[in-house]
């Protein structure tokens, strides 16, 4: 026999607690159908950078709504995010310096704390950085990262105390339509009845579209990151940073590590299996990003790997996510493509997705993220080559 729900959830990372979290409190009967543990996909390996350097209005926006969640989450969800204040700065090399500027000043318009520095200000922020080869730089003083499985676990002790029913271990092999209208989902357990469903399963986004007759452009691909131990007299505060110049950024961690990965469209040919890919990094990635990082702060020469990590990105097109009802009015919604830069925006885009759910009007513009843009040639557009950081 099956259960019945207003909505089901396919997927239990951030993006389908998030959504969980405001529809339940919404007195919404909402189900999360999740095929492994929560955070297990894309969110539970997330860099988790929390900033708000956006080159789209909408999307710096949003940024600025997350980022307030994660400081006041007890407040805003209850529990805790995790959320360490260590400042964010960007770095970029004169080709990028115009570009720069009018991002930070599209920020400052929509009430962001941001603020252009000079090559001299950059050393004041991180001390000892190598920056001949720069001209300005942009920081985030309120900005930090948070930890991506206590975000996560938070938002979905909220959404429980809401109702929120959660089905982990448990796959989804199909979405039922009655007529136009979506009618539920099957799983390896048995069917789940609702009256809408919200596709928000990260990497393996297309593979449940295509249960609803959808081809999604959603490719899973790997993201490695490497860690390194800081050496002694290099273990204080750091900020997060964004290293246009070398491709890369790297954050601290507790224990006196550090985070290093890429900000390369390269990424996206890395396209692999989400149930079968390496998770390890790679000798060659290590060598590579750790030089990028020695280049720009030479004395971290001395740092010794310690680990590296592979996660998946969901990776579009354009970079940028799909959020979506497809067909229009039939119930079923696309939540996927967040492209290695979702993490930060998780608590609006479940914000926004369960209003268009719910029928509200959204506090932030959706059209940008229809999934109708690619075939239209409206891609979304970044003013920077590295379209990953939005």
């Amino acid at each position: 026999m099956s259960e019945t729900f207003d909505v089901v959830l396919v997927g239990g990372g951030i993006m389908g607690c998030a959504t969980a979290f405001e529809l339940s409190r919404r007195g919404v009967k909402v189900a999360v159908v999740e095929k492994g543990a929560l955070a297990s996909g894309s969110t539970g390996k997330s860099s988790a950078i929390v900033r708000q350097h956006y080159s789209n209005e909408v999307t710096a926006r949003m940024a600025r709504w997350g980022l307030d969640v994660f400081r006041h989450f007890d407040e805003r969800v209850g529990g805790e995010s995790g959320f360490v204040n260590a400042g964010f700065l960007v770095l970029v090399p004169a080709e990028d310096a115009e570009g720069l500027r009018e991002n930070v000043a599209l920020q400052q318009g929509v009430g962001i704390d941001t603020r252009i520095l000079s090559p001299e200000e950059i050393r004041d922020v991180l001390p000892g950085a190598a920056a001949s080869d720069l001209v300005a730089a942009a920081y985030e003083p309120g900005a930090g990262y948070a930890d991506p499985h206590m975000t996560t676990s938070g938002l979905a002790a909220a959404a429980r105390r809401h109702g929120t029913r959660f089905f982990l271990n448990r796959e989804v092999t199909g979405i039922r339509f009655a007529g136009d209208r979506v009618a539920g989902v099957d799983t390896d357990a048995g069917p789940i009845d609702a009256g809408a469903v919200v596709n928000c399963a990260g990497p393996w986004g297309a593979r449940v579209a295509a249960m609803a007759g959808l081809d999604v452009p959603v490719s899973s691909c790997r993201a490695q990151v490497a860690v390194f131990g800081r050496p002694e007299g290099q273990r204080g505060p750091h900020p997060v940073v964004l290293d246009f110049a070398h491709a890369s950024y790297f954050r601290p961690e507790t224990g006196d590590l550090m985070l290093v990965g890429l900000i390369d469209p390269s990424e996206a040919e890395d396209v692999v299996d989400p149930d079968d890919y390496p998770e390890h990094t790679d000798e060659d990635f290590d060598v590579e990003v750790g030089g990028r990082w020695v280049e720009r702060c030479p004395a971290m020469e001395s740092a010794v790997r310690r680990r590296g990590y592979a996660g998946l990105y969901a990776i579009t097109p354009d970079w940028h996510p799909i959020i979506d009802e497809v067909p229009a009015g039939s119930g079923h919604f696309l939540c996927n493509g967040f492209s290695g830069h979702g993490f930060k925006l998780g608590p609006a885009v479940g914000l926004l997705t369960a209003e268009l759910v719910s029928g509200e009007t959204p506090s932030f513009d959706a059209r940008m993220f229809r999934l109708a843009r690619y075939e239209e040639g409206d891609p979304v557009r970044g003013r920077y080559e590295y379209s990953i950081t939005g």
